[in-house]
């Protein structure tokens, strides 16, 4: 009797517990029993228009020693230097030069009296002590020819304007106004972009420089495991995405290989670091389509952002920073990344990137280097311009390895430092382009490497890539 009264119990705590859980549903829309799931905010990115690139004017610089020589063989005498009257109050300081062509003081005439403006009898370049001469270029509007007014300093670039009223530019946009924004404009112009605006980037950073790969100090010899086992604890949490615990627990109830979670995180930064070079340097053979885009990681309790930028036709990830901001800076390193590892840059070399203007940014500070490359923006998840609809199969690519990342990811739930995330991300790279074949590839990988295919399985695999990268290490620094 008893049994049964419990059962039948049970069964009505069943019934109303569903009953509860479904009118809950229908008042608030969503479960109160779900639990919660923690998404990263879909931040847009700033809605800032980018124009094209300025009419870039460099100055011709002289030597004023040659311009004396060629005076003297043309004349047959002598350019003799400036004479001042002993009675003149307006004297030229001995450390101010001609920005043109260097010539001393002694050549340079007083312009205007003592407000500043000196003319050098040399090469008869007109200047004043702010030197507006010795600037490196001059920055026109690419629609007037006008010269750009700087307007703005930021944190990282100057703001340069076109002011010309004429410009076709302005007028362009002017007469593109509805009566409606016509009123608008009077009342608050600053809610309209109606001239041409350029940035001039003074990011302290060298695009294309070498740097030269550094010798991790680290000894995979005093691991204390035998580099088979290394081999699977990486294929296990590399290659299937396992979690380090469930990569612990696998070791242990499979192989019979007692080993903590820790330890597995301590090995995996300890690989990272011998690979992360041989990766970085490998002499890649690629193709003339790139693409890029940024995902979200967890990193410290906060999202952050990776940068992947990948070669559409190999099939292999070129650039991989992990950085806390989507800016331009952010955007500038991934593509340098990219330009490192060709052996010289095409002259028509594009890439193939979402909407956000960073890349836009980044292409004209690069410009500013004499690096030039077009960017190609995929705008929106529809084909609404010829771009997206020539493009959006390269941009589909890029999401496709974002995907792919992320089901690797997802275990880890996050990292706890930044050197965990880079870690990671440079041991899924170092799988993607040397382990991983690839269906496009017709179940190849996508660097092929004759010692790792005669090997019979994946952690042979893994064992012989760090191998690998130590002896390319001790060859590089000896």
């Amino acid at each position: 009797m008893y049994p049964q009264i419990i059962t039948y119990l049970l069964t009505f705590i069943k019934y109303q517990d569903q009953v509860i859980r479904t009118l809950f549903t229908l008042l608030i829309g969503k479960s109160m029993f779900d639990k919660p799931v923690e998404k990263p905010v879909n931040k847009p990115y700033r809605k800032l228009q980018v124009d094209d690139l300025p009419i870039i004017e460099t100055l011709q610089k002289f030597d004023y020693k040659l311009l004396l020589n060629e005076y003297q063989e043309k004349n047959g005498k002598p350019l003799k230097p400036v004479r001042r009257h002993s009675n003149s109050k307006t004297t030229v300081p001995s450390s101010i030069k001609c920005p043109k062509c260097g010539a001393p003081s002694d050549f340079l005439y007083a312009n205007n009296g003592d407000k500043g403006q000196y003319q050098c009898k040399v090469c008869t370049c007109l200047f004043n002590q702010k030197n507006h001469y010795s600037k490196e270029a001059i920055l026109k509007c690419p629609h007037c020819a006008k010269t750009l007014e700087k307007v703005k300093e930021r944190k990282d670039f100057d703001v340069f304007k076109c002011k010309n009223n004429d410009c076709s530019y302005y007028q362009k946009k002017q007469n593109g106004l509805s009566s409606k924004e016509k009123k608008q404009f009077k009342k608050d112009p600053q809610a309209f972009k109606m001239r041409y605006i350029f940035r001039q980037f003074r990011i302290d950073y060298q695009p294309l420089s070498k740097r030269s790969p550094q010798k991790p100090k680290l000894d995979l010899s005093r691991l204390y495991v035998s580099p088979h086992t290394l081999g699977l604890i990486l294929t296990y949490h590399v290659n299937y995405g396992l979690s380090a615990r469930k990569t612990a627990a696998l070791m242990k109830d499979v192989h019979g290989v007692s080993i903590s979670h820790q330890s597995i995180l301590n090995y995996e930064n300890s690989v990272a670091l011998m690979l992360k070079p041989y990766v970085d340097h490998y002499p890649y053979e690629l193709s003339d389509q790139f693409c890029g885009d940024e995902t979200y990681i967890r990193v410290k309790g906060r999202w952050h952002y990776l940068f992947f930028f990948f070669d559409a036709v190999k099939k292999i990830i070129l650039s991989y920073p992990v950085s806390p901001n989507r800016d331009t800076q952010s955007a500038i390193l991934a593509i340098d990344e990219v330009l490192l590892k060709m052996k010289e840059i095409p002259k028509n070399l594009t890439f193939i990137v979402d909407g956000n203007p960073i890349y836009l940014l980044a292409q004209h500070f690069f410009a500013q280097h004499d690096i030039s490359f077009d960017v190609k923006q995929v705008i929106g998840l529809t084909n609404e311009d010829p771009v997206s609809t020539e493009y959006r199969p390269l941009k589909q690519i890029i999401e496709r390895l974002n995907r792919t990342f992320k089901g690797n990811y997802r275990s880890t739930h996050g990292f706890g430092s930044d050197h965990g995330s880079v870690s990671f991300v440079t041991l899924f790279v170092a799988y993607f382009n040397f382990l991983r074949p690839h269906s496009a590839l017709e179940g190849k990988v996508p660097v092929i490497h004759p010692e790792l295919l005669q090997l019979p399985n994946m952690p042979a695999r893994w064992t012989k890539l760090i191998g690998l990268a130590q002896d390319w290490i001790i060859e590089q620094t000896t």
